[in-house]
């Protein structure tokens, strides 16, 4: 170590969600907080994934609001887009975060510096512009970056990953989107709203792995009702550009598409190459995740890990989730670790998504046997006024030895703002509820959260409508 490295409580690598969790966190708390991150704090959910993605979704939902408008009796003409504008503001959201977020770090006196962090033997971070800091604990929180397929490399022309579609001033005419996941079904949607025709291709059996069977419907039918052709269980092969623009995308059994431009959307790796020098003892597995138990030690004393750099949900809000458990960690304060059977997850394509827990084939692989109630927001006078009522709540409750549900194990919505509705259904699911429990819950008429309301009073035996 050098002997004018700066001394701190805690060293954090990385500006990301859960790097700059652990040091907000940290710093409130009373310890001296230094920050290595080789661009800007955010990370790539501030900067390019979960906030411009979902400021593109909110372009696609206003032209689909102007585009219905005369439903309402509101006359105007037929909406167009220029993107370049939407993509001007969603660089306005974007810096005034980051502005605040930089100026909340400087108001607790994190010391923020500029470059590429690698742990050295000690916990000494050693900067790639030549400062070293030491830490009495350390976080690594790198993140992570969009993985590619062989023959499908970016070259933001025509073969894009999310990086380089959020930095797009104009859509696409004709798009495929690799991948029918979360984020693929995001940019699916949107790119659909705003007018591009869209092919999704999915290796998996069915489209949003993980999700309940009951909603992944709910989108599918969406989907193919606003023209996107999705195809699932077929992997690509490969891409011919064909030197005007496009290129053929090959996929299936001899099957080719000609579009535009070409998305992939599999996923993110962890950014630990060269994270980790030698001579320390954090252990790294063959997928390139740094390995920590629940509490997010590392193999090494002192050294955490969170976010994408390990094995768990790559979610922001796990990001954060994890921050705290390794602060309340460093100062020995009592401590939950983050169950990650159980965190919220919200999808913000149209029909949005969003559950937590299990869903019913899950529970039922699990071995549980299960009370399953749903409801559809057809019937809900809110949906109906809004128009929007495609959709629905799906609630999972473990079955008792007299047919009664107990616990419920998963709630799982699809349909308007459920990502904002999700607060409810978590907390059962989280404190392990039984229907009765929740059932006193008064819902506000008319509003959306009746249907959850509604469904959970359903598994009581007593539904009011149904």
């Amino acid at each position: 170590m050098s002997a004018t490295a700066e001394q701190f409580d805690l060293v954090v690598i990385g500006g990301g969600p859960g790097g700059y969790a652990a040091a907000l966190y940290g710093a409130a708390a009373g310890l001296s907080v230094a920050v290595v991150e080789k661009e800007k704090v955010g990370g790539t959910c501030l900067h390019r994934g979960c906030i411009p993605a979902k400021e593109f979704l909110e372009t696609a939902a206003v032209f689909r609001t102007v585009a219905g408008a005369k439903e309402f009796g509101v006359l105007s003409e037929q909406p167009g887009i220029d993107f370049s504008v939407s993509q001007a503001r969603k660089q306005k959201v974007v810096d005034q975060l980051w502005k605040g977020l930089q100026g909340l770090m400087k108001q607790r006196k994190i010391t923020t510096v500029i470059g590429t962090g690698q742990l050295a033997p000690g916990k000494v971070v050693k900067v790639d512009d030549g400062t070293e800091l030491k830490g009495r604990n350390i976080v690594l929180a790198s993140g992570s970056v969009p993985r590619t397929l062989p023959g499908f490399e970016p070259d933001g022309k025509i073969v894009f990953t999310s990086d380089e579609f959020l930095s797009l001033d104009k859509l696409p005419g004709s798009a495929v989107v690799i991948g029918g996941g979360a984020i693929g079904c995001e940019f699916a949607s949107t790119m659909s709203d705003l007018g591009t025709q869209v092919t999704v291709l999915e290796a998996l059996p069915k489209m949003l792995p993980g999700c309940d069977k009951d909603v992944v419907d709910v989108v599918a039918r969406s989907f193919k009702k606003r023209g996107i052709d999705v195809h699932t269980g077929v992997a690509v092969t490969g891409h011919t550009p064909n030197g005007d623009g496009g290129t053929t995308v090959s996929y299936g059994e001899g099957e080719q598409i000609t579009v535009d431009a070409v998305v992939v959307s599999v996923g993110r790796k962890p950014l630990s190459d060269g994270l980790v020098l030698p001579g320390t003892s954090v252990e790294v597995d063959d997928r390139g995740f740094v390995i920590v138990d629940e509490f997010m030690h590392t193999t090494e004393e002192g050294v955490y890990a969170v976010g994408d750099l390990v094995a768990t949900p790559q979610l922001a809000h796990v990001g954060f989730a994890e921050a705290v458990v390794v602060i309340k960690d460093i100062l020995g304060e009592p401590n939950v670790p983050v169950d990650y059977g159980k965190v919220p997850w919200c999808i913000y394509c149209y029909p949005e998504v969003a559950f937590a827990g299990y869903s019913e084939e899950a529970a039922k692989e699990a071995g549980f046997e299960v009370v399953v109630a749903k409801h559809r927001f057809a019937g809900d006078g809110r949906a109906l006024i809004i128009g929007e009522s495609e959709g629905l709540v799906k609630v999972i409750a473990e079955k008792l030895p007299d047919g009664k549900a107990g616990r419920i194990l998963g709630v799982h919505m699809v349909g308007p703002w459920v990502t904002e509705q999700l607060g409810p259904g978590y907390l059962a699911v989280n404190w392990e509820a039984v229907p009765e429990e929740i059932a006193h819950f008064i819902q506000p008429h008319p509003t959306l959260s009746e249907t959850f309301g509604e469904t959970v009073m359903s598994l009581t035996g007593r539904g009011l409508h149904g």
